[in-house]
């Protein structure tokens, strides 16, 4: 008996201080894409646009090209100078051949019989001095010819000795190899200028706009695509100071958008260190008076691709 007044009393509580179920927490937000902008570093006309805007594209794939000239001939050129100073390098490690040496060795003969002539010259002037029968500038001239036949001996011989030994010409062997190093340096340099004219996808994701047209001059380093990556679709919504404490790094949430076929998972890895006004009334419940945290979390990778840039989410934890 005492059970029905008590329930009525309740119901009487309840219509006179509106009570109702509570609410679940919600947060408001909306999709972010991170894109990266495709550019080459280098300079040219854009040959092919390998990926038109909305293309889907897997990592690896080709973006666009621009033409090759005039880097390819810049490394064909360079990588002739690379064969040349291999060639010479080479041939100065290279001992001397044996026709070089017996020419050397047929030097050193006709110094040597120079020698003896002069020598025989020197001698024959030197007793005829003596007797006063020849003039003292004829001794001279004899023994001056006598000294060269010795000096021109003394570098035929010495050259002999350098052609047989392997490494007698050791500081231009390292100079030829210092010139091929620079020259493969340049042409590696090359190569990699043109290789930079193909750019190609770094991850799988959606081409959302490009800037240039075949045939255009594209400037170095200009983006010519825009691409949005799969992996960087961001989850951003904004709690309250007083709910800041539901969330950390690592929370897993729930967002729920229009005309997604499920709620998208994600997991929180970013809370911003310090308030900011709310985002545009669109995007928010609240009025832009009230200060909020920016939080962002990376969706699971099956449900990311729901996600569009700029459109609003609602967030609550996952249950």
């Amino acid at each position: 008996m005492t059970i029905r007044p008590l329930a009525l009393s309740v119901s009487l509580l309840c219509l006179v201080t509106g009570c109702h179920p509570t609410a679940e927490l919600a947060w408001s937000g909306y999709a972010e894409g991170e894109f990266l902008a495709l550019s080459a570093p280098v300079a040219g006309y854009l040959a092919t646009l390998d990926a038109p805007r909305g293309t889907r594209v897997r990592m690896g794939t080709l973006a666009f090209t621009l033409a090759t000239d005039p880097d390819a001939q810049s490394a064909a050129s360079a990588d002739a100078r690379v064969v040349a100073a291999q060639a010479r390098a080479q041939n100065l490690a290279t001992p001397r051949r044996l026709s070089e040496i017996a020419a050397l060795e047929a030097t050193i003969r006709a110094a040597a019989a120079n020698r003896d002539l002069a020598q025989m010259d020197y001698t024959r002037e030197a007793t005829l001095a003596e007797k006063h029968l020849v003039a003292v500038r004829q001794l001279d001239a004899a023994r001056t010819q006598r000294d060269a036949a010795d000096a021109a001996l003394a570098v035929a011989s010495q050259t002999l000795a350098t052609a047989r030994e392997s490494l007698g010409r050791s500081a231009e062997v390292l100079a030829a190899r210092s010139d091929l190093d620079a020259a493969r340096a340049e042409a590696d340099q090359k190569h990699w200028a043109l290789a930079r004219k193909q750019v190609i996808s770094p991850s799988d994701g959606q081409i959302a706009d490009t800037y240039y047209r075949p045939g255009e001059w594209v400037a170095s380093g200009a983006p010519v695509a825009s691409l949005l990556p799969d992996s960087r679709r961001r989850i951003r919504f904004y709690v309250a100071e007083n709910e800041l404490g539901r969330l950390k790094i690592g929370t897993v949430i729930e967002a729920h958008c229009d005309g997604c076929a499920t709620d998208i998972r994600g997991t929180v890895d970013y809370m911003a260190p310090q308030a900011e006004y709310t985002p545009p009334v669109i995007y928010s419940r609240e009025t832009r008076a009230h200060l909020v945290f920016r939080v962002e979390a990376a969706p699971a990778p099956r449900d990311a691709m729901q996600l569009r840039p700029g459109q609003p989410l609602d967030v609550r934890l996952a249950r």
